[in-house]
């Protein structure tokens, strides 16, 4: 009897904290992996942590990696919250880096305090609105989010591009570019020689934030009902269509608050194909996090750590770094593995009902 209820505690404690099992496990298969390819895995998880945390400049390139994934991480929470797949991160933040950009080439002199916020508001209404057109054309016309978000990430990136070739290029320079925003308008870094800005305390703050809309908010109860359950969200008299599009207009703006704070904290101008891919990235963050909106801090840390880590790793042992990525699509497979198969039990009993009714 009590062995039966040790092993449903076990099982109840591994449930719980199914993303730690998840990262603990992807890290294990990710060391075999190393070893059946001839390296070794504990130099290599050695490298990963000095470059991720020994020292203040292995923990502030950590930190600066970490802000934009955490960015990415929530904008994708705060959509699935309401049941809504959101794959137009990318494009998004593009729309959001231009807003922002547009607004810090303007001739405006104001006080740092004053520019720098409405600057980044520019970013986030610009980048809301974008992705809030897919959730009208979601509850409008019946469009599928998922291919409307990937197909406007192509979008937006091209005009993007298309706006610093042409009408917002740098004159007499040949690189797809604007000019260099003033100083006024940059975000302050946090520490002197490091490339640590106050965005992560806006990424941070941003979390907080949304974990209060949710847990305080009459819009947040309703976006989590939505998330649960449709049906019974509607039949509670939720206006499911309104919900939806206010779920995608907040994703949006905080994917549009990402673009803004790259060009006003990191290249302080905005140039064409600034982003390395951070909007799917986001999608591996809010994962782990098991989209839990504090939950994407530490995901967004881990995953920041990974990629300090590995430059480390490239620089100090002939490990190669596409390891990295081995990890992190490890963690997704086995974050979303139980998930998966949770949902092919409920299908099935669902079916046996079915047949159990027939009968």
């Amino acid at each position: 009897m009590n062995v039966k209820k040790a092993e449903l505690n076990i099982k109840q404690i591994l449930e719980k904290n199914m993303s730690a099992v998840a990262l603990i496990l992807a890290l294990v298969l990710g060391g075999l992996i190393m070893l059946i390819c001839g390296y070794n895995p504990v130099e290599a998880y050695t490298s990963i942590l000095k470059g991720a945390f020994i020292g203040k400049k292995a923990v502030c390139q950590t930190l600066v990696q970490a802000t934009p994934l955490i960015f990415a991480g929530l904008a994708y929470t705060v959509a699935k919250r309401a049941n809504l797949i959101n794959l137009g991160i990318e494009g998004q933040l593009y729309m959001g880096a231009l807003g922002t950009s547009v607004v810090a080439l303007m001739p405006l002199r104001l006080p740092e305090v004053v520019w720098i916020p409405l600057a980044l508001m520019a970013g986030v209404l610009l980048g809301g609105l974008y992705a809030g057109l897919v959730g009208f054309m979601k509850v409008k016309f019946g469009s599928n989010e998922v291919i409307a978000t990937m197909m406007l990430n192509t979008i937006a990136v091209n005009f993007v591009a298309y706006m610093v070739n042409y009408p917002l290029k740098e004159q007499g320079k040949s690189m797809a570019q604007t000019a260099k925003f003033t100083e006024e308008v940059w975000i302050p870094k946090l520490l002197e020689k490091t490339q640590l800005t106050a965005a992560i305390i806006i990424a941070v703050i941003a979390c907080i934030l949304v974990k209060l809309l949710f847990d305080r908010t009459v819009i947040g109860y309703e976006i989590k009902c939505v998330g649960f359950n449709l049906k019974a969200s509607e039949t509670a008299g939720i206006r499911i269509g309104r919900i939806m599009v206010i779920a995608m207009l907040l994703s949006g703006g905080i994917a549009g608050l990402l673009g803004g704070s790259h060009v006003l904290g990191v290249d302080h101008r905005l140039i064409a194909d600034f982003s390395s891919g951070y909007g799917f990235d986001g999608i591996a963050v809010a994962a782990l996090a098991a989209d839990n909106p504090v939950g994407v801090i530490l995901s967004g840390i881990i995953f920041g750590a990974l990629r300090a880590g590995c430059m480390v790793l490239n620089r100090t042992t002939g490990i190669p770094t596409e390891f990295i990525d081995v990890i992190q699509a490890l963690i997704i497979l086995f974050v979303a593995a139980p998930l998966l198969v949770k949902e092919i039990l409920r299908i099935k009993n669902a079916g046996r009902g079915k047949g159990g009714k027939r009968g």
